[in-house]
């Protein structure tokens, strides 16, 4: 491994070091603080068990009371330590892998002469009301524009051209609703040049049930939503109502600080309704495990840690979780902390589950409700309304009129039980007489020597005031939202650097899961700060808030990069253009059923199980399962709603790095391996929306052959192919037809595989087959599965 450290340390110095810019003043938080953090808190930060010379460089005046001379590096005993040639006095110790290289030394010492100030963490300090820079340009048309202007790195002199018009509607399609256009609206949007057609096709994109899906996908990621278990057998649970709850909350743009309230304590509020239980379900998606013979004690300690490491991770944007054994190495989170946080959830009903948890699939894990969607809720309602209506009636008319009301209410009776028949189970919270909670030493579930503690949260960031009383789940969640006396400023600004990075590729500050001070900062503060403030000002609405990023000029910028801009900016920090990646897996999957005319867009429900290699479960046990895909319409839903086996995920998920849902995941890898274009190529729905594609293609009469690959080429790119582009795809075409007239064989071969649901039986064999090759092409082209 200590080949590798070189390496690491030149990828770190790149991190921290391409941020300051000739003529810049030097920040401690921007500059100075990610080295100390990498290179020094480790033995001289937070961890008072583990640190060493009880020397701290994290709190500004114990470290100049030890180590730092303000104004003179040349006399500061760290500055001496860390240019030193003796291996004993060095640090970074070598044996410890760490290294500052010589730019990282030079900024330092820079720091040191200038004063050595410090900041506090940028990420602890509610935001601030910032001025919008002015740049007297009639290229901003948000307060955005004006901030990324200012900061544009004069090399770039200005930012990057608008977009296309089409290629703009096809992003901004996607990133609102995870789906493409289709050709007509494309054309729509081309034709119209009015001021207002943009913002009028956003609306339309911000009001479609497809907004909740696509939003739902991303939080089900930071939530760690699973239909398993995790642990041991992985065996299925009951949850999917839960994904219907995030669905229809983001649907109806509710506030964030309210969908907070429901889903860690919707059953602490007065007379909860079914969504706010269901909600509840957040606090049971963690990992569990149903074996015999377990450890309750051990297990209620594992999930307690999953809970805080989630907890403050999706709404913190922190790492509480390092602190279950020992206090933070990095941030001021102490081992106390931890615990008095786990404290908050001691009420959470878990011994059901330990008791009657069993191998079955679905195994139970009790406490859990029945319910029907949000529809059949609302339908049975009004059942139910008519029912007591009628049944008023019948104390006042005659017989005839008796008869005739009672077929009624036979009529809504048996309605009503078909309503109950289609009821989902799925795992709500229930409180309990909390549990004692204690400091664990070491993390040990066994040890119990450590201080009893009470429900509270990080002692740096304030006290809670209830009044006396033990504090509760719902007071926990009123903090994380409230900006007076709580955190609310904190936790709006790492939703909103998360909103930045569903639209732009990458966050105001990179590090989408951790503000602390193994983050990395943000390039533009006052810009996060203000939007942060903004976000609140608009009572928490995610709608509002990812209606007015994708509406700025800097969004609508095109992706397309110049060599000046790679030198200047090759990762794009300084958003002086749209970023180019893969779409995530989910979305690739719903972009090809639906260019195919596959996608079957009803809004939740229970989760689906598309074909899967055989014997892919081979390895799961307790109880032995074969993996049974649903055959019908339900395999080509959309991917949000496919099962989510934490063990063994769906391959065609897995290889385009969709997680496996264990732990929070903020920000997915984006991967690039042959293992992709494998899956795109021979994956059962993906070979089935090939052939489905070449069908309906061939369907078309009236149209020769050119006229239908200009069309497929429409459908799955939103543009026309150019001559060369063409002139290919016509050569491989006829190509293929001239194949599969000589061996019409292979035809069979290949349509023999396909799903019976897709009509195609009317559809030459040969031409079909041939076709088919033409389309698995079109859906495979890095533009088909690239946004731009």
């Amino acid at each position: 491994m200590r080949g590798f450290v070189p390496i690491i340390t030149l990828l770190l110095t790149c991190a921290s070091s391409t941020l300051i810019r000739a003529g810049d003043e030097l920040s401690f938080n921007r500059d100075i603080r990610p080295i100390l953090s990498d290179t020094c808190f480790f033995c001289h930060g937070p961890d008072s068990e583990h640190r060493e010379a009880d020397l701290r460089l994290d709190i500004e005046e114990l470290a100049k009371q030890d180590a730092i001379e303000p104004g003179n590096a040349s006399v500061s005993e760290m500055i001496a330590r860390i240019t030193s040639s003796d291996p004993d006095e060095l640090m970074p110790p070598p044996e410890s892998g760490k290294r500052l290289s010589q730019k990282q030394i030079v900024l330092l010492k820079r720091w040191v002469d200038e004063g050595a100030i410090y900041e506090p963490h940028w990420s602890y300090v509610a935001p601030k009301a910032r001025q919008t820079p002015d740049n007297e340009s009639a290229w901003a048309s948000d307060p955005v524009d004006d901030h990324i202007l200012a900061k544009l790195p004069k090399t770039l002199k200005q930012p990057s051209p608008d977009s296309p018009r089409h290629t703009l509607l096809r992003r901004v399609t996607f990133d609102l609703t995870g789906l493409p256009p289709t050709p007509q609206q494309i054309t729509a949007f081309v034709n119209d040049t009015g001021p207002l057609s943009y913002q009028k096709a956003v609306d339309r994109l911000l009001a479609s049930p497809a907004f909740g899906e696509r939003m739902a996908t991303y939080w089900l990621d930071l939530v760690r939503y699973a239909d398993t278990v995790g642990y041991h057998g992985d065996q299925d649970h009951n949850i999917s109502p839960y994904r219907d709850y995030v669905i229809d909350s983001f649907n109806d743009d509710l506030p964030l600080d309210e969908f907070t309230r429901h889903q860690l304590a919707g059953d602490l509020l007065n007379d909860p309704t079914p969504a706010q239980r269901i909600a509840t379900g957040y606090n049971r998606l963690l990992q569990t495990t149903h074996e015999g013979g377990l450890q309750p004690k051990e297990y209620l300690a594992i999930y307690a840690a999953d809970r805080i490491r989630n907890v403050s991770a999706v709404w913190m944007g922190a790492t509480v979780g390092c602190a279950q054994c020992h206090d933070h190495k990095y941030d001021p989170y102490s081992s106390r902390d931890f615990y008095s946080m786990v404290a908050f959830f001691a009420d959470i009903d878990e011994q059901q589950h330990f008791k009657v948890g069993s191998n079955s699939l679905p195994t139970r894990r009790p406490p859990e409700i029945s319910v029907g969607s949000r529809w059949q809720r609302e339908h049975t309602n009004d059942i139910e309304s008519q029912l007591k209506m009628l049944q008023n009636q019948l104390k006042t008319v005659d017989s005839a009129q008796a008869n005739k009301i009672n077929s009624q209410i036979i009529e809504y009776q048996e309605e009503l039980k078909l309503l109950k028949v289609a009821n989902r189970l799925t795992m709500v919270t229930q409180s309990v007489a909390p549990r004692q909670i204690r400091v664990l030493p070491r993390g040990d579930w066994l040890d119990e020597s450590g201080p009893v503690v009470e429900p509270a949260i990080p002692t740096f960031l304030g006290k809670l005031d209830t009044n006396g009383k033990r504090a509760t789940r719902l007071d926990l969640a009123n903090w994380l939202l409230d900006v007076e006396n709580g955190i609310g400023g904190l936790t709006a600004r790492v939703f909103v650097n998360r909103f930045w990075y569903l639209l732009f590729g990458r966050g105001i500050s990179p590090s989408l899961g951790d503000f602390g001070g193994q983050g990395q900062p943000p390039n533009h503060p006052e810009m996060l700060d203000q939007l942060a403030l903004d976000f609140i000002q608009d009572d928490w609405s995610v709608k509002r808030m990812m209606r007015r990023l994708v509406l700025s000029h800097t969004y609508q910028q095109a992706s397309d990069t110049t060599e000046t801009q790679l030198q200047a900016d090759p990762y794009n920090q300084w958003f002086g253009r749209q970023a180019r990646y893969r779409l995530p897996a989910e979305m690739v999957r719903d972009n090809v059923l639906t260019v195919s005319d596959l996608l079957v867009r009803t809004v939740g429900g229970s989760s689906v199980k598309p074909t899967q290699p055989a014997g892919y479960y081979r390895h799961l046990n307790f109880p032995k399962r074969v993996y049974a895909p649903h055959l019908d319409q339900r395999q080509y839903r959309r991917g949000v709603y496919v099962h989510w086996q934490r063990q063994f995920l769906h391959p065609m998920l897995k290889a385009l790095d969709a997680p496996s849902r264990e732990e929070c995941t903020a920000q997915r890898a984006r991967s690039n391996t042959p293992l992709e274009a494998l899956v795109m190529l021979n994956d059962p729905a993906m070979v089935d929306a090939a052939v489905a594609f070449a069908a309906d293609l061939l369907k078309v009469k009236g149209e020769d052959s050119e006229a239908k690959i200009k069309r497929a080429f429409e459908l799955t790119v939103s543009r026309q192919p150019d001559a060369f582009e063409l002139a290919a795809l016509r050569q491989l075409l006829e190509s293929e037809i001239k194949h599969y007239r000589a061996r019409p064989q292979d035809a069979g071969k290949l349509l023999n595989t396909i799903d019976k649901n897709i009509n195609f039986q009317s559809v030459n064999p040969q031409q079909l087959a041939a076709w088919t090759t033409l389309s698995r092409a079109l859906l495979n082209l890095q533009e088909t599965v690239t946004r731009y």
